[in-house]
């Protein structure tokens, strides 16, 4: 079928290439009605001018939706897109060729990933690059700049490597990412060390020939060239067959970043090779456990962006990924307007080749890629995604442990933790860091409810049992640690679960930590954690008040962030400049409530026993300085609320009248065991979540606080309620009996301002 200039070819084929047959003769293995917004899309792209023609491939087990788009070529003449079209790859070179390299020599004994460069291309070692290992090539944490030269003359591939081995790093080699082109030069030149043979001619004969992959090489043949995708168009001259890229252009057209051409069909058996461990129709290229290694997180613990080894994971380059494929899914994005996204889990890939900068540089494809990513992932009908990941999500002692502690080597620490501070299979981080090699574990610092977390009082020193180490209280006669404790440290490291909300006491606590350290002009490490309430949603008033241990700063009640990205925001609006390293948590996505995590649940503080509870306190944990039981003393803390002189009946009337989304109230009777009215007979509401994502909890507290205010004046103390709320206007708002939606009118504005400070610190998608 054709329309105008564009050739519609819809098939879907049972792999290992069998016989082709109609898509629509296959129901049920891609959503029709997204797989026509992803044609739509595409054309809407094309009519915007953003690429003149593309090639597109979405694989699920087998079935594959292939299509192509536009023109490939429109000047000097046109030519119609088609599906067997060659383009040129640019950077997905780096994934297709060069990290395929350097696996085979890694599994051949000829490499170590973390080898110095220098061992096998002893003239990088010059100008401070000695300790730069392949791994920092390989996740683009090398420190060296992201090109080659281009302002100066110079041409031959030697000359290339010559001034890549001149290059002077500007960072500290595993510090910082900076993608780099540098980078895989210098890979493509250890295959040549390493095997005597240049990248080009080693990758024929142990990638693309085992493949099948047919069309995928350096240096196209003039043969090809009615098949080959021009690119830029210079004068009357369009790149067509020659690379793109000018650095592989003076080289030769053969470098370890840029220059090998390919086509859709080629692509997708590396892919499928990927997703099979390494082997195709019965020809295995790599172990299995090869391609977990180079596919699966591997960046340092200390940066932020998460890449394998050439694979990209999650950076400011993973938009492919789209919005439901989930960490733990790898793929690379070209110059050119190429690229390809992998998913191991639902075992699907998604493949967009295009020459999005034919016939000059103004086309664009990084909104398409993601748009795409994310309809591709909505059309495969089989596979429940929400499901992934459960099992692969890592706290930030997780990554440590798994790394080898390798950021505390060296260095004598002293850790801030409590019963919340384990790996996932509930190893204490004091017993972890206590026998960590090259880490001198000296001393621990216990927050509020004590080092075990059985405390519901102020807590003294004490020893641990286990380790014989001083255990310093921050919940006692001092909230930071002292000078004198300091002293004989290199470090302070912080693992504690926080659950979301403002005045719960952990986050004081770090921040407490961090200003110390800064002080003391120590380290500062968090072992982040993941947010168990979710941290896509702000919520409540921001704090309009005098700063205190539970309103440590002026963020939200709740503040959609994890304790790391807080710890990034203090150091930086308090301005205390302390040396602070996040490890991040891996495997995790903001709006992800805990259970989704498959993290084990070990309780924050006495009173926080289950999901529900940690949900619901930023709402009914603000009543607690009020004349109020909130459940302490019973079975479910914050789950209840009540009061001697409440009418239950008619309580819970009026809090199911308010319409509040997400909740509902029963009426009950209880008799708390301790703290506020210990042993009296309470009336009020059970409290049932309906839908979580729907619940605005602080909204839940508000309103309790209305209810109370204007039914009982006489024994509910409103003053009291702004002890944790810390905003005064909504105070008076609630005594003038204003709306829920009039008092939260009058914090829209604090939050605006406090999103755009946000958006800085956060971490995580």
């Amino acid at each position: 079928m054709k329309t105008g200039r564009v050739l519609v070819v819809c098939v879907l084929l049972l792999l290992p290439w069998g016989q082709a047959e109609q898509v629509d003769k296959q129901p049920g293995v891609f959503s029709p009605e997204k797989l026509r917004e992803i044609d739509d899309t595409i054309q809407q792209s094309l009519a915007r001018k953003e690429l003149p023609g593309g090639v597109f491939w979405l694989e699920h087990n087998g079935r594959t939706y292939l299509r192509a788009y536009g023109n490939r070529v429109v000047f000097p003449s046109v030519e119609i897109m088609t599906e067997d079209t060659i383009f040129d790859a640019a950077s997905l070179t780096k994934v297709l060729v060069t990290t395929p390299s350097i696996m085979l020599l890694v599994e051949q004994g000829k490499i170590e990933i973390d080898a110095p460069v220098a061992k096998y291309i002893p003239e990088f070692a010059q100008k401070e690059k000695d300790k730069i290992t392949l791994r920092h090539l390989l996740t683009h944490t090398s420190g060296l700049r992201p090109g080659l030269p281009r302002d100066t003359e110079w041409h031959g591939y030697e000359q290339g490597i010559r001034l890549a081995c001149a290059e002077r790093p500007v960072t500290e080699p595993g510090s910082v990412f900076h993608y780099s082109d540098i980078n895989f030069i210098v890979l493509g030149e250890v295959v040549h060390r390493v095997s005597g043979k240049m990248l080009n001619e080693f990758s024929v004969e142990n990638v693309f020939r085992p493949l099948k992959m047919i069309d995928t090489e350096f240096l196209p043949p003039k043969m090809k060239l009615e098949r080959i995708a021009p690119t830029e168009r210079s004068g009357n001259h369009v790149f067509r067959g020659e690379v793109h890229d000018p650095t592989a252009r003076r080289m030769g057209g053969v470098a370890g970043h840029a220059g090998v051409f390919t086509t859709a069909s080629d692509l997708a058996r590396l892919a499928r090779c990927f997703l099979n461990g390494g082997e195709l129709d019965g020809v295995r290229v790599w172990k299995p456990e090869t391609i977990a290694l180079f596919t699966s997180i591997q960046s340092p613990a200390r940066v932020q962006v998460r890449r394998g080894l050439g694979w990209d994971i999650d950076s400011p380059y993973a938009g492919p990924r789209g919005q439901v494929f989930p960490i733990g899914s790898f793929g690379h994005t070209g110059w050119t307007g190429t690229s390809v996204w992998i998913d191991p889990f639902s075992r699907t890939f998604v493949i967009l080749l295009s020459n999005r900068n034919h016939p000059d540089e103004s086309g664009n494809v990084i909104h398409l890629r993601s748009q795409l990513g994310t309809l591709a992932a909505e059309a495969v009908q089989d596979f429940d995604f929400s499901d992934v990941g459960t099992t692969h999500v890592l706290n930030g002692i997780d990554v440590l442990e798994r790394d080898h502690f390798a950021p505390l080597r060296g260095l004598k620490v002293g850790l801030i933790t409590n019963q919340t501070g384990t790996d996932r299979d509930r190893v204490p981080t004091i017993d972890l860091l206590a026998k960590a090699e090259g880490v001198q574990l000296v001393a621990l610092f216990s927050p509020e409810h004590g080092i075990r977390g059985v405390y519901d009082e102020k807590v003294g020193d004490s020893k641990d049992e286990k380790t014989g180490l001083p255990v310093y209280s921050l919940y006692g006669e001092r909230r930071s640690p002292s000078a004198e404790q300091l002293a004989h440290l290199d470090a302070l490291v912080f693992d504690i679960q926080d659950v979301g909300c403002r005045f719960y006491t952990y986050v004081s606590t770090m921040g407490n930590c961090l200003e110390a350290s800064a002080k003391a002009k120590k380290k500062f490490f968090v072992l982040d954690r993941v947010n168990p309430i979710d941290a896509d949603k702000v919520e409540g008033p921001v704090l309009d008040g005098e700063t205190s241990f539970t309103g440590w700063h002026n963020i939200p009640v709740r503040y959609g962030m994890t304790i790391g990205e807080l710890a990034r925001m203090f150091n930086d609006e308090r301005e205390f400049h302390a040396d602070l390293t996040v490890v991040p948590a891996e495997g995790w996505r903001r709006n992800w409530f805990f259970d989704r995590d498959g993290l084990p649940w070990i309780n924050p503080s006495p009173n926080m026993r289950n999901l529900a509870e940690a949900i619901l306190y930023p709402g009914v944990g603000l009543l607690e300085t009020t004349p109020l039981s909130v459940g302490r003393g019973t079975d479910t803390p914050f789950e209840l609320i009540g009061a001697p002189y409440i009418s239950d009946s008619s309580f819970v009337i009026e809090l199911n009248a308010a319409g509040l989304p997400g909740v509902r109230f029963i009426p009950v009777t209880f008799t708390p065991t301790s703290s506020t009215f210990e042993g009296k007979v309470c009336k009020g509401a059970s409290i049932i979540l309906t839908d979580r994502r729907k619940c605005d909890v602080v909204s839940v507290g508000i309103t309790i606080a209305r209810v109370l205010s204007r039914m009982y004046p006489n024994d509910f103390d409103l003053a009291k309620f702004n002890r944790l709320l810390v905003h005064k206007p909504t105070i008076d708002a609630i005594h003038n009996d204003q709306s829920l939606e009039q008092i939260k009118d009058s914090w829209v504005e604090a939050l605006k301002e406090f999103q755009k400070r946000r958006e800085k610190y956060l971490l995580y998608k």
